[in-house]
């Protein structure tokens, strides 16, 4: 199915469009800004793009600075018809033009057009350099590529396992959108980001009045996903009461919003994703059995950057055209920093990589990119490489510890630039140093 990205600022005008997409057979995401657009063309490239000129903070035509990589045609929406303001878009790669109130004979053929144009494109499946937003061509990945699109097309639960960055979530969007559910939501839920006290709430939905502040009825994450995808990443850190409802709902299909006993059907597909070994945190009392071997139908594990070789010079040059064409320049790698970029470990694997290539771009006083501008959140050059010894035979768990505390150390025990180098989220973080603090461990200190 092909994926349609509408941005106006207008809700009224984005949930139109979007019901016109939806009927003509496109998964759609809505954005009401260019901040917002640019995070969901990372989470799901489309192949059409409706794009108000006149938005909040920046105009609707700075898209374009960010679509480098995104084969995807752009229509230009705008209230205020001009013809300086139609030449321009055209010059910077726009498809059409519309002028507000859209003309829907118009549009409708633009939609079928491009629809038509993805029917006959080739199918998301392995093509030697990457899949959907995911980049590489190591064997390790290549038979990941190979993994999604087999278990793609099916209804099986999928539970994706890796280190954190190493692209999970892209992984999760790339079985929806290879899926027989891609015209529909894939949702997607961050386990271990939202307080245990309002899990039960964001996953179920609550009836209005339920409990002090609900002042309105609230559709949870499994009421969104019905007919299509939801995604529960870190699963792990789900609380062990809750484990037990999800285990209901995917034994049965149906749950009850909070306030109400009143049961919902409910159809979705479930990928779920931990960064934890899952078979250890069942025995650490982290994650029910049953629950641990219902979800398990389908292991799929995202190998580590450390491990994919040449995949770290190709995501960073990746990473790299996306700044330059965003910021209209040239800049390259030094030779000493693509030494060191090849020679690091990157504990925070992916997205680390893509945290280190996006500060490296603005530090850069230069058109190189030198290997000391990270400094201090990790050594990339130098006598010191930041390397951390584990024992041979210590568990997963004592070595993700070791890393941990290592990198806060390395950041000066500032919990947010850690979270960042580790590319895992400061809340994550913060569960992994409560649980280190309460087992006697000492922990870094600003």
């Amino acid at each position: 199915m092909p994926h349609l990205l509408i941005v106006d600022d207008d809700q009224a005008i984005r949930e139109l469009l979007g019901e016109i997409g939806r009927h003509s057979g496109y998964s759609v995401s809505l954005a009401a800004s260019v901040e917002d657009a640019v995070r969901e063309l990372e989470r799901q490239p489309p192949q059409l793009v409706l794009t108000d000129v006149r938005l909040p903070g920046a105009s609707g035509l700075d898209i374009f600075r960010f679509m480098a990589g995104v084969r995807a045609e752009v229509v230009v929406i705008t209230g205020y018809g001009s013809m300086d303001t139609a030449v321009e878009a055209l010059r910077r790669g726009a498809s059409d033009y519309l002028v507000k109130p859209v003309e829907m004979e118009r549009l409708q053929h633009i939609l079928d057009r491009v629809s038509a144009n993805s029917r006959h494109a080739p199918a998301a499946a392995p093509d030697g350099s990457g899949m959907g937003a995911m980049r590489g061509t190591c064997p390790s990945m290549q038979q990941v590529y190979t993994q999604i699109a087999r278990v793609a097309p099916t209804q099986a639960t999928v539970l994706l396992v890796g280190e954190s960055g190493t692209g999970k979530e892209l992984a999760a969007q790339a079985i929806h959108a290879s899926s027989l559910r891609s015209h529909r939501a894939l949702i997607a839920v961050n386990c271990g980001a939202i307080s245990p006290n309002l899990i039960e709430s964001e996953l179920f939905g609550h009836e209005r009045g339920s409990f002090t502040g609900a002042d309105r009825l609230h559709r949870g994450y499994f009421e969104r996903a019905d007919g299509g995808t939801l995604f529960l990443d870190e699963v792990t850190e789900m609380p062990l009461a809750l484990q037990v409802k999800l285990l209901r709902v995917l034994e049965t299909g149906q749950f009850m919003r909070v306030g109400t006993t009143r049961e919902i059907a409910c159809d979705f597909r479930l990928i779920a994703a931990t960064n934890r070994n899952p078979e250890q945190a069942v025995q650490e009392g982290r994650l029910r059995e049953d629950l641990y071997y219902r979800l398990n139908v389908f292991p799929l594990e995202l190998p580590p950057l450390r491990e994919r070789g040449p995949d770290v010079l190709l995501l960073a040059e990746h990473f790299l055209e996306r700044e330059n064409a965003a910021a209209g320049t040239r800049k390259t790698f030094s030779a000493a920093a693509r030494e060191a970029i090849a020679a690091y470990g990157w504990p925070g694997n992916v997205r680390e990589l893509k945290n280190y290539v996006r500060r490296a771009f603005i530090m850069a006083e230069n058109d190189q990119l030198q290997a000391d501008v990270l400094q201090p959140q990790a050594c990339l050059s130098g006598a010191d490489p930041g390397q951390v010894s584990v024992p041979v035979g210590a568990s997963l768990a004592e070595a993700e510890r070791h890393v941990i505390l290592a990198t806060l150390a390395r950041c000066n025990g500032v919990r947010k630039q850690a979270a960042a180098v580790l590319g895992i989220s400061p809340k994550t973080l913060y569960n992994r140093l409560e649980e280190y603090a309460s087992a006697g461990h000492e922990l870094p200190t600003e």
